[in-house]
């Protein structure tokens, strides 16, 4: 029985996560936060309100707090190591970050500024070449253990960061750059995350500009082991968010382009769809307003 949970705007628009299995879902109480989840998820589900106080046509949101901090991981797949090689003036710092023991680890996002299943990405006005990046994304909790697994839009300014490899930060954490959905399922409903087909698909004016799969199989470094990285000279009171890379990158020839459509699936979590801006969305600067309110 797969286990999921999800993040889900009431009729009154509040947040309210939702525990759903085959068998059904239960609304958690409100003021429910993830790190309550992580705490006890059996005692939650028993005081779960039912899904009538859900609202049927409410947008879902991404699957994390306002302040879940997402990392993620790079070079981890082959597939990367090259498309940062090919587009890279240094391109010998990949190589050597491939091979090495420690990973690429760098913060991707807080919540806040995530997008959610069926919400816009951005990508930046100052950039001409900009790629989506696939990603299976490790939930975990504040001790580091895998709590579940959801998807990553990884998106990303291949030409800023191929400038120079310092102006990674800008190429990869702006507003709007991160994608996280459809919901988090449960890591006992996983029975192997390194046997899951990813898929990605980029629709413009109706017609497939972009589609390609590859698996998990592929990725180098294990999951626990990028997770105790992490971990290893910090703390997260509330959990994180771990994208673990990707190694489907369009080739140099392709870039996103305003109004197109984004469709990332991997086997047993689910499917992410997000249009695309050019610049940024206007839900996002109001979400920025809201955090000085």
């Amino acid at each position: 029985m797969t286990g999921y949970l999800e993040r889900r705007n009431d009729v009154d628009g509040r947040p309210r996560w939702v525990l759903g299995s085959d068998a059904g879902s239960r609304v958690l109480p409100v003021g429910t936060r993830l790190v309550d989840v992580f705490r006890g998820l059996d005692t939650l589900a028993a005081h779960g309100e039912g899904a009538e106080v859900l609202d049927p046509a409410g947008d879902p949101l991404a699957p994390v707090d306002s302040d879940t901090e997402v990392w993620a991981a790079g070079v981890t797949y082959e597939r990367s190591l090259h498309a940062r090689v090919e587009e890279s003036g240094t391109p010998d710092i990949y190589d050597r970050v491939y091979a090495a023991e420690r990973p690429e680890l760098f913060m991707k996002s807080v919540g806040w500024r995530v997008s959610g299943p069926g919400q816009a990405i951005s990508v930046r006005a100052d950039s001409e070449w900009n790629v989506p990046e696939p990603e299976l994304a490790a939930v975990l909790d504040p001790d580091g253990k895998i709590f579940g697994w959801t998807i990553c839009n990884d998106v990303s300014s291949r030409s800023i960061e191929a400038e120079n490899p310092l102006y990674l930060p800008q190429a990869k954490v702006y507003l709007g750059g991160c994608a996280l959905g459809p919901a988090i399922v449960l890591s006992s409903s996983v029975p192997d995350p390194y046997a899951l087909t990813i898929s990605l698909t980029v629709s413009r004016e109706a017609a497939v500009a972009w589609t390609g799969s590859t698996s998990t199989s592929q990725l180098r470094r294990r999951v626990d082991v990028l997770a105790e990285y992490l971990f290893r000279a910090d703390v997260f009171p509330h959990g994180a968010v771990l994208a673990t890379g990707t190694s489907l990158v369009p080739e140099s020839s392709f870039s996103l382009s305003d109004g197109d459509v984004v469709r990332i699936a991997i086997d047993g979590i689910g499917e992410l769809m997000n249009p695309t801006v050019r610049g940024l969305v206007p839900d996002h600067e109001q979400r920025a307003a809201a955090m000085t309110q």
